[in-house]
Protein backbone atom coordinates (compact mmCIF):
# COMPACT_ATOMS: atom_id res chain seq x y z
CA UNK A 1 0.00 0.00 0.00
CA UNK A 2 1.31 3.44 -0.92
CA UNK A 3 1.72 5.84 1.94
CA UNK A 4 0.14 9.28 1.80
CA UNK A 5 2.51 12.13 1.07
CA UNK A 6 2.92 14.97 3.50
CA UNK A 7 1.37 17.41 1.04
CA UNK A 8 -1.70 15.19 0.63
CA UNK A 9 -2.17 15.00 4.38
CA UNK A 10 -1.92 18.77 4.74
CA UNK A 11 -4.27 19.30 1.80
CA UNK A 12 -6.86 17.00 3.38
CA UNK A 13 -6.51 18.72 6.75
CA UNK A 14 -6.69 22.12 5.08
CA UNK A 15 -9.86 21.14 3.23
CA UNK A 16 -11.56 19.91 6.40
CA UNK A 17 -10.64 22.96 8.43
CA UNK A 18 -11.49 25.41 5.67
CA UNK A 19 -15.20 24.64 5.78
CA UNK A 20 -17.40 27.70 5.34
CA UNK A 21 -20.80 28.07 6.94
CA UNK A 22 -22.91 28.31 3.76
CA UNK A 23 -26.68 28.41 3.60
CA UNK A 24 -29.25 28.98 0.87
CA UNK A 25 -32.90 29.74 1.55
CA UNK A 26 -35.89 31.58 0.10
CA UNK A 27 -37.46 34.50 1.94
CA UNK A 28 -41.00 35.53 0.94
CA UNK A 29 -41.88 39.22 0.90
CA UNK A 30 -44.44 40.29 3.49
CA UNK A 31 -46.79 43.25 3.61
CA UNK A 32 -45.96 45.71 6.38
CA UNK A 33 -43.95 44.51 9.37
CA UNK A 34 -42.82 40.88 9.43
CA UNK A 35 -40.92 38.53 11.70
CA UNK A 36 -37.24 38.35 10.73
CA UNK A 37 -35.66 35.07 9.70
CA UNK A 38 -32.42 34.60 11.61
CA UNK A 39 -29.33 32.44 11.39
CA UNK A 40 -27.26 32.01 14.56
CA UNK A 41 -23.50 31.49 14.60
CA UNK A 42 -20.90 31.25 17.36
CA UNK A 43 -17.73 33.33 17.45
CA UNK A 44 -14.80 33.76 19.82
CA UNK A 45 -13.69 37.03 21.38
CA UNK A 46 -11.77 39.23 18.94
CA UNK A 47 -12.37 37.00 15.92
CA UNK A 48 -12.83 38.56 12.52
CA UNK A 49 -16.14 37.62 10.90
CA UNK A 50 -16.92 38.13 7.22
CA UNK A 51 -20.53 37.69 6.06
CA UNK A 52 -21.14 37.40 2.32
CA UNK A 53 -24.71 37.73 1.07
CA UNK A 54 -25.89 37.04 -2.47
CA UNK A 55 -29.56 37.70 -3.22
CA UNK A 56 -31.71 37.25 -6.28
CA UNK A 57 -33.98 39.96 -7.62
CA UNK A 58 -33.22 43.48 -8.81
CA UNK A 59 -33.83 47.07 -7.86
CA UNK A 60 -37.45 47.98 -8.47
CA UNK A 61 -38.87 44.45 -8.27
CA UNK A 62 -41.18 45.53 -5.45
CA UNK A 63 -39.14 44.04 -2.61
CA UNK A 64 -37.01 45.55 0.15
CA UNK A 65 -34.55 43.08 1.65
CA UNK A 66 -32.85 44.13 4.89
CA UNK A 67 -30.21 42.49 7.08
CA UNK A 68 -29.17 43.12 10.68
CA UNK A 69 -26.41 41.43 12.69
CA UNK A 70 -26.67 41.50 16.48
CA UNK A 71 -24.91 39.75 19.33
CA UNK A 72 -26.56 37.75 22.11
CA UNK A 73 -27.20 40.95 24.12
CA UNK A 74 -28.98 42.63 21.21
CA UNK A 75 -26.11 45.00 20.39
CA UNK A 76 -25.95 45.79 16.69
CA UNK A 77 -22.85 44.92 14.68
CA UNK A 78 -24.00 45.76 11.16
CA UNK A 79 -27.20 46.75 9.36
CA UNK A 80 -27.99 46.92 5.64
CA UNK A 81 -31.25 48.01 4.01
CA UNK A 82 -32.56 47.46 0.49
CA UNK A 83 -30.03 44.76 -0.37
CA UNK A 84 -29.65 43.93 -4.07
CA UNK A 85 -27.11 41.54 -5.57
CA UNK A 86 -23.95 40.75 -3.61
CA UNK A 87 -22.71 42.45 -0.47
CA UNK A 88 -19.99 41.67 2.05
CA UNK A 89 -19.79 42.92 5.63
CA UNK A 90 -17.06 42.38 8.20
CA UNK A 91 -16.82 42.94 11.95
CA UNK A 92 -14.80 41.83 14.96
CA UNK A 93 -16.56 40.12 17.86
CA UNK A 94 -16.54 41.98 21.16
CA UNK A 95 -16.87 38.81 23.23
CA UNK A 96 -17.10 35.05 23.00
CA UNK A 97 -20.74 34.58 22.23
CA UNK A 98 -23.30 33.81 19.56
CA UNK A 99 -24.53 36.34 17.03
CA UNK A 100 -27.65 36.45 14.87
CA UNK A 101 -27.88 37.35 11.19
CA UNK A 102 -31.51 38.37 10.64
CA UNK A 103 -33.25 39.06 7.33
CA UNK A 104 -36.57 40.75 6.60
CA UNK A 105 -38.17 41.05 3.16
CA UNK A 106 -41.04 43.50 2.74
CA UNK A 107 -43.16 44.52 -0.20
CA UNK A 108 -42.40 48.10 -1.20
CA UNK A 109 -45.14 50.55 -0.19
CA UNK A 110 -47.49 51.22 -3.09
CA UNK A 111 -46.30 48.24 -5.13
CA UNK A 112 -49.04 45.97 -6.46
CA UNK A 113 -47.86 42.34 -6.84
CA UNK A 114 -51.11 41.40 -8.68
CA UNK A 115 -51.63 38.36 -6.48
CA UNK A 116 -48.09 37.02 -7.00
CA UNK A 117 -46.00 35.82 -4.06
CA UNK A 118 -42.78 37.80 -4.18
CA UNK A 119 -39.65 36.31 -2.70
CA UNK A 120 -35.89 36.58 -2.71
CA UNK A 121 -33.42 33.70 -2.78
CA UNK A 122 -30.51 34.30 -0.43
CA UNK A 123 -27.08 32.68 -0.38
CA UNK A 124 -25.36 33.25 2.96
CA UNK A 125 -21.68 32.51 3.60
CA UNK A 126 -20.12 33.10 7.02
CA UNK A 127 -16.38 32.96 7.56
CA UNK A 128 -14.65 33.60 10.86
CA UNK A 129 -11.16 33.60 12.26
CA UNK A 130 -8.43 32.38 9.94
CA UNK A 131 -10.92 31.60 7.16
CA UNK A 132 -12.02 35.23 7.06
CA UNK A 133 -8.56 36.72 6.58
CA UNK A 134 -7.37 37.94 3.19
CA UNK A 135 -4.64 35.39 2.60
CA UNK A 136 -3.90 36.66 -0.89
CA UNK A 137 -2.94 40.04 0.57
CA UNK A 138 -0.86 38.34 3.28
CA UNK A 139 0.90 36.19 0.69
CA UNK A 140 1.69 39.23 -1.43
CA UNK A 141 2.83 41.39 1.51
CA UNK A 142 5.05 38.73 3.11
CA UNK A 143 6.11 37.07 -0.16
CA UNK A 144 5.03 33.61 0.97
CA UNK A 145 4.84 30.49 -1.15
CA UNK A 146 1.39 28.89 -1.63
CA UNK A 147 2.38 25.94 0.55
CA UNK A 148 3.58 28.31 3.29
CA UNK A 149 0.29 30.17 3.16
CA UNK A 150 -1.67 26.95 3.51
CA UNK A 151 0.49 25.73 6.40
CA UNK A 152 0.12 29.06 8.18
CA UNK A 153 -3.63 29.02 7.67
CA UNK A 154 -3.88 25.45 8.98
CA UNK A 155 -1.77 26.42 11.99
CA UNK A 156 -4.05 29.36 12.83
CA UNK A 157 -7.13 27.17 12.43
CA UNK A 158 -5.65 24.58 14.78
CA UNK A 159 -4.98 27.35 17.32
CA UNK A 160 -8.62 28.41 17.01
CA UNK A 161 -9.81 24.85 17.57
CA UNK A 162 -7.53 24.60 20.61
CA UNK A 163 -8.83 27.89 22.03
CA UNK A 164 -12.43 26.82 21.48
CA UNK A 165 -11.81 23.49 23.24
CA UNK A 166 -10.20 25.33 26.15
CA UNK A 167 -13.22 27.64 26.32
CA UNK A 168 -15.59 24.66 26.36
CA UNK A 169 -13.55 23.04 29.14
CA UNK A 170 -13.66 26.25 31.20
CA UNK A 171 -17.39 26.59 30.58
CA UNK A 172 -18.00 22.98 31.62
CA UNK A 173 -15.95 23.58 34.78
CA UNK A 174 -17.98 26.71 35.63
CA UNK A 175 -21.23 24.82 35.11
CA UNK A 176 -19.97 21.94 37.24
CA UNK A 177 -18.92 24.34 40.02
CA UNK A 178 -22.32 26.02 39.85
CA UNK A 179 -24.04 22.65 40.03
CA UNK A 180 -21.96 21.55 43.02
CA UNK A 181 -22.57 24.88 44.78
CA UNK A 182 -26.31 24.55 44.21
CA UNK A 183 -26.26 21.00 45.56
CA UNK A 184 -24.43 22.16 48.69
CA UNK A 185 -26.93 24.95 49.28
CA UNK A 186 -29.89 22.62 48.82
CA UNK A 187 -28.31 20.09 51.18
CA UNK A 188 -27.57 22.73 53.83
CA UNK A 189 -31.11 24.11 53.51
CA UNK A 190 -32.52 20.61 53.92
CA UNK A 191 -30.41 19.96 57.04
CA UNK A 192 -31.36 23.35 58.52
CA UNK A 193 -35.06 22.70 57.79
CA UNK A 194 -34.80 19.25 59.37
CA UNK A 195 -33.26 20.64 62.58
CA UNK A 196 -35.91 23.37 62.69
CA UNK A 197 -38.70 20.79 62.34
CA UNK A 198 -37.14 18.63 65.07
CA UNK A 199 -36.78 21.69 67.31
CA UNK A 200 -40.38 22.76 66.71
CA UNK A 201 -41.56 19.19 67.38
CA UNK A 202 -39.62 18.97 70.66
CA UNK A 203 -40.94 22.38 71.72
CA UNK A 204 -44.55 21.35 70.95
CA UNK A 205 -44.19 18.11 72.91
CA UNK A 206 -42.69 19.99 75.85
CA UNK A 207 -45.41 22.66 75.69
CA UNK A 208 -48.28 20.13 75.45
CA UNK A 209 -46.87 18.06 78.34
CA UNK A 210 -46.67 21.13 80.58
CA UNK A 211 -50.16 22.19 79.48
CA UNK A 212 -51.71 18.80 80.27
CA UNK A 213 -49.91 18.71 83.62
CA UNK A 214 -51.23 22.15 84.49
CA UNK A 215 -54.73 20.90 83.73
CA UNK A 216 -54.05 17.78 85.77
CA UNK A 217 -54.68 15.62 82.74
CA UNK A 218 -51.33 13.88 83.06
Amino acid sequence: MKSLSISAIFFTLFTLLNAVQALRFELPAQQGSSEPQCVREFVNDGQLVVVTISSSGYAGDGQMLSMKITNADGDEYRKKDNIVGNIKVAFSADETSSFDICFTNRVQPGYNPNGRQLSREIDLDVESGASARDWNAIQSAEKLKPSEVQLRKVNEMLDEVKNELEYLIQREQRLRNTNESTNRRVRNFFILSLFMLIGVGVYQIHYLRNYFRSKHIL
